[in-house]
């Protein structure tokens, strides 16, 4: 675990407000206080560094701080009137580290990269700063995001707060370990096959997967990515999205990084405020499916259990909850081969140069490329265009399809992933986040909610879709089951720490 090099390795106590105090306060509760005035940004930075000190040691979610750049844009804020501070007003955000920060140290969890210092950002990052949000740290994430649990051989492995002899998943892990945690009010991740949503599940906070387009991201600038991370990254199946410890933060952060940005073609303007003001309307679904398994996967009959009880809350709003699913027969074909021709554009050079220094499941998701004809990727491409017919027909008589999340609760943390469940063995190592990347290829917004824990206290997370480009909609149904659950006070937490789990 280590530290920026711009950090000054302090960690002052803040004067005026407790560090638990401000620590436990959601993050729409701080921006109340920073607009009001009765806290400052440079005030929550000095709260976190010390709560990172206290908890990072043993999770190891946060390896790389960067406070003083942080305090310098806090600073530099704070000369401005209220008003013109941007949507976040100051709030400190959490990049994971598969996005480039000016200045600071981006590794993409490979040797490769360990020491890469990129001269500009990621879309994304940019985005945030515009909003008024003060970036301090990097979370860890697998090499280059590449399978649902986070360790790599530049800081090793993040463990799960409630269990550290358990994984936290991937890819978003150290994002959803910092929240749960109270290193994080506020966190980023980015999402392929899942790698939002189950980390949210895993640690019991919420992770938003929004519509292509919806979050420009990619290099910003000239001096972002490094050269030989070739091409730009994949932006219809690959998106970057919010993660907090609740629905009303994760609207604040979903307006914040919304919108257009000119170095992304694919993005588009977002209404100002949609999503927080989306959390204000008197609606609610009427028609809501709800599957344990898409009929294509299967799950451990635990988390069937409390995702289907955590569905049929919504009963109790007079909704109508019926068990059905669109028809994905196609999404292991559709997603594999999109997937393996994702990492041959951008690491295909590495691969060639730096095979050594790459982790085999990464080796083998590019090498699965090579296997790829165009008579695959048009048989591919036909199938997906069937499926996503069936999706929008799916939508046209259910306002939302709700799921589990992960299809097992965190599993041991030396396991690399899932290999098998219910009797089904896997045949590759993503095959287990299945019931996620279903959605994936839909295009569609998701997201993963806390539906409870198994009996040994272990989270368990609800996927919940919409249709097209509803992230407002999503969003307003979110909020109204996780008033229903009532499980908003379990985090922020004190990691439940075993010895024989050092990082």
């Amino acid at each position: 675990m280590t530290a920026d090099s711009n950090n000054t390795g302090t960690h002052p106590n803040p004067a005026s407000h407790a560090v638990d105090e401000l620590i436990q306060l959601g993050a729409s509760e701080l921006l109340v206080l920073l607009r009001s005035g009765a806290v400052s940004p440079v005030e929550l930075l000095d709260a976190l560094e010390q709560r990172i000190a206290e908890v990072n040691p043993i999770v190891n979610a946060i390896p790389t701080q960067c406070f003083d750049r942080a305090r310098k844009q806090a600073k530099a804020l704070m000369k401005l009137p209220v008003d013109q501070r941007g949507v976040l007003c100051g709030l400190p955000v959490a990049i994971k580290d598969l996005e480039p920060v000016e200045g600071v140290r981006s590794t993409w969890g490979s040797p490769i990269f360990s020491d890469f210092i990129p001269t500009g950002s990621d879309c994304m990052v940019e985005q945030i700063e515009r909003s008024g949000g003060v970036i301090y740290a990097k979370t860890n994430t697998p090499e280059f995001g590449a399978g649902a649990n986070t360790f790599n051989d530049v800081f090793g492995k993040t463990l799960n707060p409630f269990d550290t002899r358990k994984s936290c998943a991937g890819s978003s892990g150290g994002s959803a370990v910092a929240l749960a945690t109270g290193m994080a009010w506020l966190a980023t991740g980015s999402d392929l096959g899942g790698s939002l949503r189950n980390p949210a599940s895993f640690c019991s906070v919420t992770g938003f997967r929004p519509s292509p387009g919806r979050i420009a991201h990619g290099p910003a600038s000239a001096g972002a990515y490094p050269d030989d991370l070739g091409g730009i990254p994949d932006q219809v199946f690959g998106v970057v999205g919010p993660m907090a410890r609740n629905v009303s933060d994760l609207a604040l952060l979903m307006d914040a990084m919304s919108g257009h940005h000119p170095a992304n073609l694919l993005s588009y303007p977002s209404p100002a405020d949609e999503c927080r003001d989306a959390l204000l309307r008197p609606t609610k679904p009427l028609r809501i499916a709800y599957s344990p398994d898409f009929g294509i996967t299967p799950v451990d009959p635990e988390v069937k259990r409390i995702t289907e009880a955590a569905a049929r809350q919504f009963e109790a709003l007079g909704c109508t909850v019926e068990l059905a699913h669109p028809d994905f027969t196609d999404v292991q074909d559709i997603f594999q081969v999109n997937r393996a021709m994702s990492f041959y554009v951008s690491q295909k050079q590495l691969l060639a140069n730096q095979r050594d220094l790459l982790k085999p499941e990464v080796i083998w998701n590019i090498e699965k490329a090579r296997e790829v004809s165009m008579d695959d990727i048009e048989r591919v491409e036909n199938a997906r265009a069937r499926y996503l017919k069936r999706a929008v027909t799916f939508f046209e008589h259910y306002d939302l399809l709700l799921s589990p999340a992960t299809i097992v609760p965190p599993y041991p943390i030396d396991q690399r992933y899932v290999e098998s469940c219910e009797g089904v063995t896997f045949s590759n190592y993503i095959e287990w986040c299945t019931i996620a990347y279903a959605i994936t290829i839909t295009g569609f917004p998701a997201m993963s909610l806390p539906a409870g824990f198994t009996d040994t206290g272990l989270p368990v997370g609800l996927q919940m879709v919409t249709g097209p480009r509803s992230e407002a909609d999503l969003l307003h149904a979110a909020l109204q089951l996780e008033q229903l659950l009532g499980l908003r006070h379990r985090v922020p937490m004190t990691p439940v720490a075993y010895a024989d789990s050092a990082t």
